[in-house]
């Protein structure tokens, strides 16, 4: 089976004006980037408005969501705005889901919080309603990619993985530092639930497109300013119970030279098949260095 090439994406903001905000969508596509993502939060840019202002200032950009709290939405209402954004960003779009997990935002929006696995089984019936009403012949608004667009399911749990692999596109592993158990390695838990997704899939497995986020890039060596080892002080502020080498195996952390990282990614990909890479906003020039060598 053929190598699957690397691909990268970017978490932002849409702040400020809207000249500001399409000229940071411009430089994450001259930085090399392939997708800019949108998080689903409140009290931050509303997702769809953002993606469409980046897709009409650049050109090849793809444009996302990672992730859209499923339980903000209705399954119609979500496939129209999905819909007319495919249309406005001309096929350029992907759709991360995820099951939503902050329960502040859930009482904010004057919803009710739902246990964890009624959050699964709404995300499952999200997904199962957007594919019957993007392949339902004259469905308005249509979507322009088909049979849709790119679907992206992120976690961790059984559940959700389940549904990932055998019904998402992509498939995103957020392994943080909360994530993993006292006791075990966090490179370990990675693989476990990428074999959960193998196992899952069976003979689709080889279609799945696996994604990893990335929440810190640390430099070090003649790319950062001449650091010989990583700061991972920021870092060790979000993990404070942990050393820095557990900091060093958490695989949402990149850290190293930039030739080190890219020897890094190489790794993920041929161990676990993981090609899809993004970062947030603040490390988008660090790890710019990263994709160029990887190209």
């Amino acid at each position: 089976m053929p190598t699957r090439p690397f691909r990268f994406g970017v978490s932002m903001t849409a702040t400020g004006t809207h000249e500001a905000w399409q000229a940071k969508a411009r430089q994450a596509e001259e930085l090399g980037y392939d997708v800019l993502h949108i998080p689903d939060h409140l009290g931050i840019s509303a997702p769809f408005p953002a993606l469409v202002s980046a897709a009409d200032a650049t050109t090849t950009l793809r444009v996302g969501t990672l992730v859209l709290n499923s339980g903000f939405y209705r399954p119609a209402l979500l496939a129209r705005d999905i819909a007319d954004t495919d249309q406005l960003t001309d096929g350029r779009l992907e759709v991360g889901l995820g099951a939503g997990c902050v329960g502040e935002e859930f009482r904010t929006a004057e919803l009710a919080y739902p246990t964890p696995e009624e959050r699964v089984d709404n995300l499952a019936h999200t997904v199962a309603e957007l594919r019957r009403m993007f392949a339902t012949p004259g469905q308005r608004p249509a979507v322009r990619q088909r049979p849709g667009p790119p679907l992206l399911l992120a976690g961790l749990g059984d559940r959700i993985l389940r549904l990932a692999a055998r019904e998402g596109d992509i498939v995103g592993f957020p392994v943080m530092a909360r994530d993993t158990p006292p006791g075990l390695d966090p490179q370990q838990v990675l693989a476990d639930r990428v074999a959960h997704v193998r196992s899952e899939a069976g003979a689709r497995f080889g279609r799945l497109e696996l994604h990893l986020f990335v929440s810190s890039v640390v430099l070090a060596g003649a790319d950062s300013g001449g650091r010989e080892s990583p700061d991972l002080t920021a870092v060790h502020r979000t993990a404070p119970n942990l050393t820095r080498n557990q900091i060093l195996r958490l695989p949402n952390v990149l850290a190293g030279s930039v030739e080190q990282i890219a020897e890094t990614l190489h790794r993920y990909r041929d161990t676990h098949g993981l090609t899809y890479f993004s970062v947030l906003e603040p490390d988008m020039s660090d790890f710019a260095k990263v994709i160029a060598r990887l190209r």
